[in-house]
């Protein structure tokens, strides 16, 4: 089992900046893939990005170039960059950890990035 918590997100205006991230609990955090993935009202959820344990990572075209998704291994956690905010990027944004072998999958309770002026 992994419980996933995300920080808050919060209100941010078009081109500013905001760090997400988010603190998987349990062992064998570089046993499952991280990414994040993000729902607007109205739309399915869609993936922002995701990173492997060994690090390599990979972005919807949306977000390239302006969001970079990184881990700590030593605190367990992922992170999600977010810079040139947009306000179609505002959304819920969810966690979310898979398994690399038995792809066992876990969420987070989602956090709110409003992008509004």
């Amino acid at each position: 089992q992994v419980q996933l918590v995300e920080s808050v997100g919060g209100l941010v205006q078009p081109g500013g900046s905001l760090r997400l991230s988010c603190v998987a609990s349990g062992n064998s955090f570089s046993s499952y893939f991280m990414g994040w993935y993000r729902q607007a009202p109205g739309n399915q959820r869609e993936l922002v990005a995701t990173i492997t344990s060994i690090g390599t990572s990979n972005y919807a075209d949306s977000v390239k170039g302006r969001f970079t998704i990184f881990r700590d291994t030593a605190k367990n956690t992922v992170y999600l960059q977010m810079n040139s905010l947009k306000p179609e990027d505002t959304a819920v944004y969810y966690c979310n950890a898979r398994h690399v072998r038995y792809g066992s999958e876990y969420w987070g309770q989602g956090t709110q990035v409003t992008v509004s002026s």
